[in-house]
């Protein structure tokens, strides 16, 4: 685990905290969402729109927040100000409508092209089995950049309204709930086999961006490749996580 990850789980809530408290204690939390997503965005787009919004994500955490629940409050907080994230990106129409379908035409395409092949098809593969050439393949790639690391981070509940998402397990977040530490094994198990089972480049890129915190010039950096074509393996990466672990939205 990161040591920026450490940073943010909380330590001692055994006294009740004013909401006050609450939002500024967690404030270095909402920095890090933000943080964490702004550099698979477009340049456009403005970052300190993107903390408003992460900070009002984080007040409604902090008005809504029920401690009888069970549920730690950064645990609660994070899916509100990723939720606020995302909502502030669609009015950008980062998540548009094409972008949307462009991802999951590829998604679709990587699992058929897994079924008939029985291993994870070459970005080759893909590219013909699309009728594009390579370049026009990466191309996608870099469509479907910021809609994948979106998607990433998007929070589901179970029935006890309990969140998690897959960045989280990537990130091995702490101080979940009993009933989220369950969710995050059986994830995380399906999630172990499922990293194994990339292509090794992908599976290098995922450990060094997730585990080891790296950015990713620094990733291009070792591995002697463009920042660019790093932010392309990542994206077909998650790609390929999200088809195998069945994790799609509408």
């Amino acid at each position: 685990m990161s040591s920026t990850t450490k940073a943010f789980n909380d330590t001692d809530e055994t006294a009740p905290l004013t909401r006050e408290e609450l939002i500024v204690k967690h404030m270095p939390m909402a920095r890090y969402l933000v943080a964490r997503i702004s550099p698979q965005l477009p340049p456009h787009l403005d970052q300190q729109d993107l903390m408003s919004a992460a900070m009002i994500g984080l007040i409604h955490a902090a008005d809504r927040f029920d401690p009888n629940r069970g549920v730690l409050f950064k645990t609660f907080a994070e899916q509100h100000i990723r939720g606020t994230i995302i909502d502030e990106l669609r009015s950008y129409d980062v998540l548009s409508r094409t972008m949307r379908d462009k991802y999951k035409r590829l998604s679709r395409q990587l699992v058929s092209l897994e079924h008939q092949l029985g291993r994870n098809p070459t970005s080759e593969e893909v590219a013909e089995s699309l009728g594009i050439g390579l370049e026009e393949y990466y191309e996608l790639l870099d469509d479907v950049h910021a809609y994948s690391f979106i998607s990433i981070d998007d929070s589901w509940d179970d029935d006890e309204g309990n969140s998690l998402c897959l960045g989280d397990v990537l990130c091995e977040s702490e101080a979940k709930s009993p009933q989220q530490q369950v969710m995050t094994m059986q994830l995380a198990e399906e999630l172990g086999k499922a990293i194994d089972a990339l292509p090794e480049k992908d599976r290098l890129v995922v450990t060094l961006y997730y585990k080891e915190d790296l950015r990713l010039k620094e990733i291009g950096e070792a591995m002697g490749l463009t920042e660019s074509r790093i932010s392309q393996i990542l994206s077909q990466a998650m790609v390929r996580l999200r088809s195998k672990l069945k994790l799609h939205k509408n």
